[in-house]
C-alpha cells in the first residue's frame, strides 16, 4: 500500500471504527455502487432468484409491531464479489479476503463508448493506457471499476444481460461486455492492482466459454465486484471504496455493500 493510500484511508477507517467524528467528511459525499435485493435482481439463468419470506410482520402477542423476514439468495447474484476461490483452487474464500483488498483508492475507466457500441466488447489494454494519458499511471495498490454504461439497463435482463432465458438456454444467449484476459493479466503484473469491478454481470464478456479473465484475477488472489450501481456518477479519480461483502465461512463470494467516498 502507498503512502498516498495510507493517509487517504486513514480517516476513513478511523470514522469506521467510531474513533472520529464524522468531520473529515465535510465537503464530500458518499456514494451507494450497490443495487438492493428484490423479485427484480438480476442472476446468472442457471442461479436461482432472490427470495425474501415474511416470518411475522404485525401486533405481536405482547401489543408491539414486530417485522422479521428469511432470505434465501445464490452468492453470485445482484452486486456481489467473487472471491479468488471461486476460480482458482486453494485460493482465499470469501471470509479470508483482507480487509486491505477492500477498501482503497478508486480507479474509474470509462470505457462506455466501445462496450455500448459492440455487446461483445473486450476492454482491452489501450483503453487502460488512454485513462493512463490523461491521468496517469494507475496506483499500485488500486481499485479498478470499468464502467461500461449497461448499469442504466439495470434491472431489464434483456438489455443487461443480453437475454431473460433461463438454464442452459440463458447461458448460452448472454450479451454483455467484460474485461480481456491479456488487460486483466497487464493490470495485475504491471499495475498491481489489488480488486477490480465492472458494472455488467461478470468480468469475463458473456459470450466467453473458459472464464479465462477470472482464472487470471483469482490466481493472484484479486477480488472482482460484478453488477457495481452507479458508476455513471463516479470520478475517474478521487474517490475511495469501501467494499464489506457478507462473510461466509468457505463461501465462493458473496452480497456485498459498495461505498464510495467523494471528497
Amino acid at each position: 500500500m502507498t503512502t498516498l493510500t495510507r493517509l487517504s484511508l486513514l480517516p476513513i477507517v478511523a470514522s469506521l471504527a467510531g474513533c472520529v467524528s464524522a468531520r473529515p467528511f465535510s465537503g464530500g459525499s458518499w456514494i451507494d455502487l450497490s443495487y438492493d435485493y428484490s423479485d427484480e435482481t438480476l442472476y446468472w439463468p442457471t442461479s436461482d432468484p432472490f427470495e425474501l419470506r415474511t416470518v411475522f410482520d404485525g401486533v405481536s402477542e405482547g401489543g408491539y409491531y414486530y417485522s422479521a423476514y428469511a432470505f434465501s439468495t445464490a452468492e453470485h447474484g445482484g452486486t456481489h464479489v467473487d472471491a479468488p476461490v471461486h476460480f482458482a483452487a486453494g485460493k482465499l474464500p470469501v471470509d479470508r479476503v483482507p480487509l486491505e483488498h477492500l477498501i482503497g483508492d478508486a480507479v474509474v475507466v470509462d470505457v462506455s463508448r466501445g462496450a455500448l457500441a459492440n455487446r461483445d466488447y473486450q476492454v482491452p489494454i489501450e483503453d487502460f493506457s488512454r485513462w493512463e494519458a490523461a491521468h496517469g499511471r494507475i496506483p499500485r495498490g488500486a481499485i479498478v471499476l470499468l464502467r461500461t454504461g449497461y448499469g442504466r439497463f439495470w434491472p431489464d435482463p434483456v438489455r443487461y444481460m443480453g437475454t431473460d432465458r433461463r438454464g442452459a438456454e440463458g447461458v448460452r444467449a448472454l450479451r454483455f461486455p467484460g474485461l480481456h484476459p491479456d488487460a486483466a493479466e497487464w493490470l495485475v503484473t504491471s499495475r498491481g492492482i489489488k480488486a477490480v469491478g465492472i458494472d455488467t454481470p461478470s468480468i469475463d464478456h458473456g459470450q466467453s466459454k473458459g472464464f479465462e479473465t477470472h482464472r487470471i484475477l483469482a490466481a493472484r488472489d484479486v477480488p472482482i465486484f460484478e453488477n457495481v450501481a452507479n458508476l455513471d456518477r463516479m470520478p475517474e479519480t478521487g474517490a475511495v471504496i469501501v467494499a464489506l461483502p457478507m462473510k461466509i465461512r468457505g463461501g465462493s463470494g458473496a452480497p456485498v455493500r459498495i461505498a464510495a467516498w467523494v471528497p
